[in-house]
């Protein structure tokens, strides 16, 4: 059996690019996830592609029998599509119908084809609709800024439906170049200890600080250290939306560039007559120490 010769794919992960060599091409294997990741634009156009594609394919056959639909014109190609496309949608308006053996042998395989693709594409369709998406607003920015007198990693997030996030949890990776014993390097994930990794009700904003002292992988390290690693920083959220009733996840990478020493973030809650405001203009700013 000859076996298909591999492919050059390149990813897009976290900003960068990854070339991925040696995979077979395998383009019905996953067609579920591809259905899934692709833009609302090309699933429409792949959907009305494949139905003209199916009416076309059934016209053609209808087209090789003798008469073998009533009061579509002889020889015309189009009447036969428009009537593949009434059979193939079950909609059947009945101004046109099989007359022939060969017609209704036709178009009993394209009804349980248009059933079995109306099933399909309702159900994919109905996947895009109910898959739960989280609305977490990210600073553009990370900063690193004294704490209480400890140089402390600072990050915030925001929930932009202002609903209720029940049971927030939030995780902070660094990935970084890694040294063996052995003297063998590889890039790895670093977990990073958060202060108030928990939210009982996310609603508003959430600021997340990650304490630099002598446990820290971040510990002694300087902005050329992390610029020399390639280092990156993975903050990953996961909580149930009450409006739902989903468990959702967001994420958001953030590179050594984007981080910002001796920095604080501006503060923009403010309270005035007992009226909280939240101003979202500044959310991404932030102010010397």
């Amino acid at each position: 059996m000859k076996r298909q010769k591999p492919r050059r794919q390149i990813v897009r992960l976290a900003g960068r690019s990854i070339v991925a060599v040696g995979q077979q091409r395998r383009p019905w294997s996953d067609f579920s996830h591809r259905a899934m990741v692709v833009s609302w634009p090309v699933f429409i156009a792949s959907v009305a592609f494949i139905i003209l594609a199916l009416n076309g394919l059934f016209a053609g056959l209808y087209f090789l029998g003798s008469n073998p639909v009533a009061h579509a014109r002889p020889g015309s190609f189009s009447d036969l599509f428009y009537f593949s496309v009434e059979t193939l949608s079950t909609v059947g308006y009945g101004d046109m119908h099989p007359q022939t053996q060969f017609g209704h042998m036709v178009a009993t395989v394209e009804s349980f084809t248009g059933i079995f693709f109306i099933a399909l594409m309702t159900g994919l369709i109905y996947a895009r609709f109910s898959r739960p998406r989280a609305r977490i607003l990210f600073s553009d920015i990370a900063t690193i800024a004294k704490r209480d007198g400890v140089p402390t990693l600072a990050l915030r997030m925001a929930n932009e439906r202002h609903n209720y996030i029940s049971d927030a949890h939030a995780a902070l990776w660094l990935l970084s170049g890694i040294r063996t014993k052995e003297g063998r390097s590889f890039r790895g994930f670093e977990p990073l200890a958060l202060m108030r990794a928990e939210n009982p009700a996310f609603a508003l904003s959430w600021a997340l600080f990650h304490v630099i002292d002598a446990s820290s992988p971040l510990y002694g390290k300087t902005a050329q250290d992390l610029a020399d690693d390639n280092a990156q920083f993975v903050l990953n959220m996961t909580g149930y939306d009450e409006t739902s009733a989903q468990t959702i996840h967001a994420r958001k990478v953030y590179n050594h560039e984007d981080v910002v020493w001796g920095k604080h973030f501006v503060d923009i809650l403010s309270v005035k007559e007992s009226v909280a405001t939240l101003d979202y203009n500044r959310f991404h700013d932030s102010e010397e120490e």
